[in-house]
Formats: C-alpha cells, structure tokens, sequence
C-alpha cells in the first residue's frame, strides 16, 4: 500500500468512514484481544475529549496514569541529557522514573571497528541493548526513548520487555524536529533533491 500518497477522497473515507481499503485482506485479531484495548480505547479518548490541545507530555502523563503504571524508564542520548534532567523531574511528580543513559555500557569504538573522531581518545558509543536491560532490572512498566539514535532506537524498542514510546527523536541539525523538513518549502526541496550513495 502507499497510503501516504493517496488521492484527498480515499483519506476522507478513511477519516470519515468506516472504510477498508485492504479489502479485507487482513484479518487482524490482535486488535480485540483485550491487551491491546486500552491502547486503541485511551489513544482515541483523548483525541475526542480535548481536541488537538494536549501536549505530548500531557499524553504521556494522562496515558500513563489510566494505564496505572507507577514505574516509568527513560532511555536517552547523552545529547539530551539536560532535557532529560528536566523530563524527569516533571515525570517524578507522578510516577517512580528510572532513566538509561546511552553511555552507560563504556563500550568503545574500536571493538565495533567504528571510526573516532579524534584518534587519541577513547570514545565510547552507545549501548541501547544495556539502556532495555538496566530499565527492565528497574522494572519498570513503560519506556521512552528521548533521542536516539537511528538505529540504536530500533535496537532499544527490540529489547525492551515492555512498551515504549517515542518522547522525542535526535536531529541535531534540525533543533531535533525532523518534520522543519515537512513544514519548509527551503528545506523540501533541498531534500527532495538530494543524492545519497
């Protein structure tokens, strides 16, 4: 499917009606099984109980609280570390947050065969396999990942036991809002043109 690119009339059906443009091909029972409910049901309350006027922060707290976590973990990039700080002061006003710096496993590049930026220092990279397990011992019931990066996120959203959400993505060119390239005529259209080997 290129649901993305669909004519404006196919996205009013699936807005606006309940309309099924696999044609039923897919019979999805996950969707009822009674886990998975308070996803679909909170997900979609919110959206109709306040409109578009929560912040993600809102969300996650108000999502977090009726789901009745009481642990929540952070996995961050050492990039973040100060928003961090300040997530999880706000968050500790609700809820027990345990947080997974990137760092924390001291693993160094050259066993990954992983260029340095500078040849006489040891730079360590990121362990977000370490960041899943640390949060799992912490037991916690929810995670975010605050930054990641691409690649290291996937790895975390592989490993952790529970679920996780996205706080925040890492675009250190783009203030950490990749959708500038959405939202920019300048921006589009340097990428829309741009080659990559």
């Amino acid at each position: 499917m290129k649901c993305a690119s669909c004519k404006m009339k196919t996205k009013n059906m699936c807005d606006k009606e309940a309309f099924d443009c696999t044609g039923g091909k897919y019979t999805l029972d996950e969707c009822f099984e009674e886990e998975n409910k308070p996803f679909h049901r909170l997900s979609g309350c919110f959206q109709a109980e306040h409109g578009n006027n929560l912040s993600r922060l809102d969300e996650l707290i108000m999502f977090s609280k009726k789901m009745g976590y009481k642990k929540i973990g952070m996995a961050f990039c050492i990039g973040l570390a100060e928003e961090a700080a300040v997530l999880e002061k706000i968050l500790s006003q609700h809820f027990e947050v345990y947080s997974a710096c990137c760092k924390i496993g001291g693993l160094k590049k050259e066993d990954y065969e992983i260029p340095k930026v500078k040849e006489d220092k040891i730079e360590v990279i990121c362990d977000p396999i370490l960041q899943a397990k640390v949060l799992e011992n912490d037991q916690t019931e929810l995670n975010i990942a605050v930054g990641l990066c691409v690649g290291h996120d996937m790895l975390f959203n592989k490993y952790s036991k529970v679920p996780v959400t996205t706080y925040a993505v890492k675009d250190r060119v783009l203030g950490h809002n990749p959708l500038a390239v959405c939202y920019s005529s300048y921006l589009r259209k340097k990428y829309l043109n741009k080659k990559y080997e």
